[in-house]
């Protein structure tokens, strides 16, 4: 199994997504011998999922079914054990195209955290592409080197564990992209721009206050970055569902009840009235916005190596 290749079949070691709805879904290791408890019941694995297809539909031991999916850095993104605050999919769909990446580029990361832009990353430089990643926290970077290990991308990313602000990605002159995701971006940019080829590359900060933005702004520019532009990325969520309207009376058929004598108010002619009423509806589908939609995560700062 491998987070950027597919395989057809679930093997013992591999990271399996058990799926019980599109809002109740988890990730398991697939072990010989062991046993997954969920609200259906057991998953035993020898018997239930090793051998038989990603995608297939396993009763468990109450009767009740799961599906079991293959790992993406989609689903990863939704399911992984958070050790820091994560960006999700609205985010990371931008930087990776604002960053122009694309299968054997290789880009620049700091920090690690618990891992999701990391995945979505490797998975679009695959196959020939470099990760080079960089943490500070010592457990979170062993951790994220294990994770990497067990999810079969290891060939594509390096961990390092250390102050990008003071020592830097460890690599000169080979990157097309940097990503930071920092609590003080604006001190890492020297080194950001030291990372990037010599025939230039995209940056992009993560930042959740503006008064970040505003300091990193100024440090790309006096760094000779070009092209500075930030942005916020807000989702907006649609529920679609069908929705009953009454058709409106424009007055047609009330002159035509006077017309013809008619009395509403006539005990014989109220269930006619009520069911010229009722029969007076269409449906249709409609888009309703949710409720609670989720509000800013954080400005994303891009610009561009110049080449003077």
């Amino acid at each position: 199994m491998s987070f950027v290749e597919y395989g057809d079949t679930i093997k013992d070691g591999d990271t399996a997504i058990v799926f019980l709805g599109h809002e109740s879904m988890f990730p398991v290791k697939v072990q010989h011998g062991s046993v997954t408890q969920t609200k259906y019941g057991v998953i035993r694995h020898s018997t239930d999922l090793i051998g038989k297809k990603y995608g297939s539909k396993v009763t468990c031991s109450k009767g009740g079914w799961v599906f079991i999916l293959h790992p993406t850095p989609e689903l990863w993104t939704m399911n992984l054990p958070h050790r820091t605050q994560i960006l999700y999919s609205t985010d990371i769909s931008i930087i990776t195209m604002m960053l122009e990446l694309k299968p054997g580029s290789i880009v620049c990361e700091s920090g690690t955290g618990s891992g999701s832009l990391s995945h979505a990353l490797i998975r679009t430089v695959a196959p020939t592409g470099h990760l080079y990643t960089v943490e500070f926290h010592q457990q979170r970077a062993e951790k994220a080197r294990e994770e990497f290990r067990e999810h079969g991308v290891e060939h594509l990313v390096t961990v390092t564990n250390q102050d990008v602000c003071k020592n830097g990605f460890g690599v000169s002159n080979i990157a097309d992209a940097v990503f930071l995701d920092i609590p003080s971006p604006w001190e890492a940019i020297g080194h950001a721009k030291s990372a990037l080829k010599a025939e230039g590359g995209r940056i992009c900060s993560f930042s959740p206050c503006i008064e970040q933005v505003q300091r990193t702004c100024l440090a790309m520019e006096e760094s000779g970055f070009t092209e500075i532009n930030t942005l916020e990325i807000l989702l907006r969520v649609y529920n679609v569902r069908t929705v009953s309207l009454q058709i409106p009376d424009l007055g047609k058929a009330a002159e035509d009840n006077s017309s013809t004598g008619f009395d509403s108010s006539s005990p014989s002619h109220q269930g006619s009235s009520c069911a010229d009423l009722q029969q007076g509806t269409v449906q249709f589908k409609s888009g309703v916005p949710l409720r609670e939609v989720v509000g800013h995560t954080g400005y994303l700062t891009f610009a561009t190596k110049s080449l003077l």
